[in-house]
C-alpha cells in the first residue's frame, strides 16, 4: 500500500463471509509497512459498560455496550471518544475522535461524569483487528474490503447496526457510474 489507512473505514465486502467481519466496519488506528490495526465500530457485545465498571469497583455511566473490537487480543481495552478536554492526552485518529492512550483519561471519562458536563461520548472496545505485513494488502487486493475516509458521525452513531449498510450506500453512490436523479428519462 502507498498510503497509510489510518482514520479510513474498511467496510467488509458482501461476499466476506467471516464471522469475525461479516459485515464490519473497521476504524484503521494505524497502518504502516510492518502492521495494521483497528477497531470494528459496529459489534456491540452484550456485556453493559455498567455491567463491567460495577465488577471494577466503579461508578456506572451509562447502558451502552462494550463492543467487540476485533479478534486480536480480546482481553485488551481501547476507548475512543470525541472529548477535546482530554485531547491532549490522546492521539487523534480522525478530527474530533481520539483513542485513549492513558489511564488518566480512561479515569476521567468513566468516573468525572465528562461525557455528561460536557457532551462527550465514549465506546469501549475489547480486542482489535489485527493484519502482519502485507496481509491487509491481500485482503484488499481480493475485493475482502471497501475504503472510505472515516466520519466521527458514524463511528458514535447511536444505532451501530446501520453502521455497514450506511458505510455500503455511501460507497454505492460514490461508485455510480450515471446519476441517480435521471432528470429526461425519455432522452435515454
Amino acid at each position: 500500500m502507498a498510503t497509510s489507512l489510518k482514520g479510513h473505514f474498511l467496510v467488509a465486502a458482501n461476499h466476506l463471509k467471516d464471522s469475525n467481519f461479516y459485515r464490519s466496519v473497521i476504524l484503521m488506528l494505524e497502518d504502516n509497512e510492518e502492521s495494521s490495526m483497528g477497531l470494528v465500530i459496529n459489534r456491540p457485545s452484550s456485556i453493559a459498560v455498567d455491567a463491567a465498571l460495577t465488577e471494577l469497583g466503579k461508578k456506572p455511566v451509562g447502558t451502552d455496550p462494550i463492543f467487540a473490537g476485533g479478534p486480536v487480543e480480546t482481553s485488551a481495552l481501547f476507548i475512543l471518544h470525541n472529548c477535546a478536554d482530554l485531547a491532549g492526552k490522546d492521539e487523534e485518529v480522525i478530527p474530533g475522535v481520539y483513542v485513549t492512550g492513558s489511564n488518566d483519561s480512561f479515569e476521567s471519562l468513566v468516573t468525572d461524569d465528562v461525557s455528561c458536563k460536557n457532551g462527550c461520548g465514549f465506546r469501549i472496545f475489547c480486542g482489535y483487528a489485527g493484519w502482519s505485513e502485507g496481509q491487509l494488502a491481500g485482503e484488499i487486493e481480493r475485493g475482502d474490503w471497501r475504503i472510505m475516509p472515516a466520519e466521527s458521525s458514524l463511528v458514535f452513531a447511536k444505532d451501530p447496526y446501520m453502521i455497514w449498510e450506511a458505510c455500503t450506500q455511501h460507497l454505492r453512490e460514490a461508485n455510480r457510474l450515471l446519476p441517480h436523479a435521471v432528470q429526461n428519462p425519455e432522452w435515454n
